[in-house]
């Protein structure tokens, strides 16, 4: 697990692509990613047989096409679900806000939880629509690899996802580091608020009006010198 502000590093690195490869919440994403694309894969494929009496399809799954629509709804949020939280690794140690940080950690553990919750409801579900299903209604076993197989990665995923919450949890553990961020840090490139310093502009050199012009010292005596009292 990286060092750093909820297990990653401080903001403005450069990106490492075997490093996060390298790291465990994201081999269980990339596998969740492939269960997922496993689970719904089989169901939309094979999943559905042909009633040669009635000429319509049903589901292998005991006919129940609430089984097949579940394993395929849940199939193909969890897929986008792991795209989104991929990209979100991808941009996480970019975020400088210690707070924004642990807002997406904690949306992990949840999301993540919340999965393992819908792929266990899943797996028990799609396993007992099989068990109870009548022989009668597939007598060439068409498909049955394929049911079998989405059952057994919607199991798988509950411990891919239950193993992403865990490590969500471990790095909300981890916390920020004191060292590298305070809670109220925030990359002063980001910062709008902070004022810019006053363009100063240097006066440009010009006539000097007042300096130009100069009253003789003695304009005032010069006139009086001729001017003589006369008196009565």
């Amino acid at each position: 697990m990286e060092g750093g502000a909820y297990g990653a590093g401080k903001a403005g690195g450069a990106f490492d692509l075997q490093t996060f490869i390298r790291q465990p919440h994201t081999v269980l994403r990339l596998v969740s990613w492939v269960f997922t694309i496993v689970v719904f894969g089989c169901i939309v494929n094979e999943g559905y047989l042909n009633d040669s009496d009635e000429g319509k399809e049903f589901c292998i799954f005991n006919r129940n096409s609430n089984a097949c629509n579940y394993g395929v709804t849940v199939g193909v949020l969890a897929f986008l679900t792991c795209v989104l939280y991929l990209a979100l690794d991808v941009y996480f140690p970019q975020i400088s806000s210690v707070k924004d940080r642990k807002k997406a950690v904690i949306s992990d553990i949840g999301v993540s939880a919340f999965w393992a919750f819908l792929w266990f409801v899943g797996f028990c579900f799609l396993a007992n629509q099989w068990q109870v299903s009548k022989p009668e209604d597939n007598p060439m076993n068409e498909g049955t690899d394929a049911a079998r197989a989405a059952i057994t990665f919607s199991f798988f995923s509950i411990f891919t996802w239950v193993g992403q919450a865990v490590l969500a949890f471990q790095r909300y553990r981890i916390g920020a580091d004191s060292a590298l961020f305070s809670q109220d840090y925030t990359d002063p490139s980001q910062d709008s608020s902070m004022p810019y310093a006053p363009y100063a502009n240097e006066p440009e050199a010009g006539p000097d009006i007042g300096g130009s012009y100069q009253q003789p010292a003695n304009a005032f005596d010069a006139e009086t010198q001729g001017y003589q009292t006369q008196g009565y």
